[in-house]
């Protein structure tokens, strides 16, 4: 599916993020590290997602799941965040974490690199461009801005180029595998979510044990931050 499509998927509340999942833990390296690798057509790997009713769906957000069924993710959550938070320059209604983390990723034309935000060294260099107006369904600002700086002309084809580049990382297909079935119930799910995140950014016991927690009490981590931080 189509990284433009699995977003447009979670703007309608078909796809969501179940209850059982923790937060976004992902930082400034990682998410320029998957912009670098999908812009350079890398294989990021695959997402998995858990096919159930929505009914039974306890997800994170205070969305309303469309009716039916519901796709959770199971694994591809820091990717998908990320991506989102690039490309729509906001985070998803399931959110809970830095958003820091993947706001102000500028892209250089000349060097094809990725790198945050630095006043001092991007303020009035027109080849830094920010990557989430690169990828707004409407680039012509952008466009108009390159095609008016004399300095670029020699190159302007090449840059143009890049910016399309970067721009259709959207198009970019992402397989997804489906957990699907009456018998994959939370249990067997939250088994498979705790195997498969055995890898990646490491899941702690705490995690582990919490995620299995939140498949039976979908309220625990919204509970356990009203205890710790009482005035939040």
């Amino acid at each position: 599916m189509q990284i433009k499509t699995i977003l447009d998927q979670i703007d309608i509340n078909a796809m969501a993020l179940p209850e059982f999942q923790r937060g976004y833990v992902w930082n400034r390296e990682q998410v320029r590290g998957l912009m670098y690798s999908l812009y350079r057509k890398h294989p990021v790997g695959s997402l998995l997602v858990w096919v159930t009713k929505t009914d039974n769906a306890d997800a994170r957000g205070d969305q309303t799941l469309q009716p039916g069924s519901v796709k959770l993710l199971l694994d591809g959550q820091q990717r998908i965040t990320s991506l989102y938070g690039l490309i729509r320059g906001k985070p998803p209604k399931f959110f809970d974490g830095d958003k820091q983390s993947f706001t102000g990723l500028y892209f250089n034309l000349e060097t094809e690199t990725f790198e945050f935000y630095a006043p001092t060294k991007m303020r009035d260099d027109p080849l830094w461009i920010s990557v989430t107006e690169m990828m707004a369904d409407d680039t012509g600002p952008v466009m108009q801005k390159l095609l008016q700086t004399p300095a670029l002309a020699p190159k302007l084809a090449t840059y143009l180029g890049r910016m399309n580049d970067v721009s259709n990382i959207r198009a970019i297909d992402l397989h997804i595998e489906e957990v699907a079935g009456e018998d994959k119930t939370v249990d067997v799910v939250v088994d498979i979510f705790n195997r498969v995140n055995s890898g990646g950014t490491k899941l702690s016991k705490g995690d582990l044990t919490l995620a299995r927690i939140c498949a039976q009490w979908p309220q625990a981590r919204d509970e356990m931050k009203r205890l710790t931080c009482p005035h939040e």
